[in-house]
């Protein structure tokens, strides 16, 4: 089900009001993968017009959430391993690059607040949801990608992040204390300037999930199919 724009979003115009609604549909994969997205229904749901929907929809097209197809119209994009193998290799690069640029720009004082995160958050998952898990281990690597003092590379990692934050879900809480024991490494190196060390560090904990991509794909047509069937 999508969501209407809440009471914070009203002083946003009506374009940009759908396409919030429709993005975080795409994010959560309430729009099932693959599937024409029917703009009259939707439009319907939203209680939007068809031109700030239209506009909307053509914005999620240039951003990567959607395709379009001519006289066809606008489609999800489905679940394809490869154009998430394609996703992740981005982003290794993007924080791998990052990483690099934090540890030689940083502040100590920066650096001690990110291992600080760390501390507060703690290595295990606590009972918190997979929602929660995944929205500290983005602020993580945002916090690495905003040291990199690079505004274009933030946009186009958040980008990113979002394209796969679905697949962030899968076994969150499992991975938990491996995902913090490799986070403090990184700190760690980057506190003693090893740019070498915290950017191989970043390389290999990024790739590790490209590894499981396959396994995550499985899973999360299980979980749409689930959906859909309740």
């Amino acid at each position: 089900m999508i969501k209407p724009g809440t009471p914070k979003q009203k002083s946003l115009s009506s374009t940009d009001r759908a396409y919030a609604a429709v993005r975080e549909a795409l994010i959560a994969w309430r729009l099932a993968p693959g599937s024409r997205v029917n703009e009259v229904a939707l439009a319907r749901k939203l209680g939007a017009s068809r031109t700030p929907l239209r506009e909307a929809l053509n914005r999620l097209v240039a951003e990567g959430f959607l395709t379009f197809a001519r006289d066809r119209g606008f489609f999800c994009r489905p679940l394809d391993p490869r154009n998430i193998y394609e996703l992740y290799q981005l982003r290794t690069l993007l924080e791998s690059a990052a990483t690099r640029l934090a540890c030689e720009q940083a502040t100590a004082t920066e650096l001690h607040e990110l291992a600080a995160f760390l501390d507060a958050t703690g290595p295990e998952a606590k009972g918190r949801e997979d929602k929660e898990l995944v929205e500290l281990d983005e602020h993580f690597h945002n916090r690495i990608m905003m040291l990199a003092r690079n505004e274009e590379m933030g946009k186009v990692l958040a980008n990113v992040n979002a394209r796969i934050r679905f697949f962030r879900w899968i076994d969150m809480a499992a991975k938990r204390t491996r995902t913090q024991g490799e986070h403090r490494a990184i700190v760690a190196a980057m506190l003693e300037r090893d740019v070498s060390t915290a950017t191989q560090l970043m390389q290999s904990h990024i790739e590790r999930r490209m590894d499981e991509i396959s396994a995550a794909v499985k899973l999360g047509k299980s979980r749409i199919a689930a959906g859909n069937e309740s």
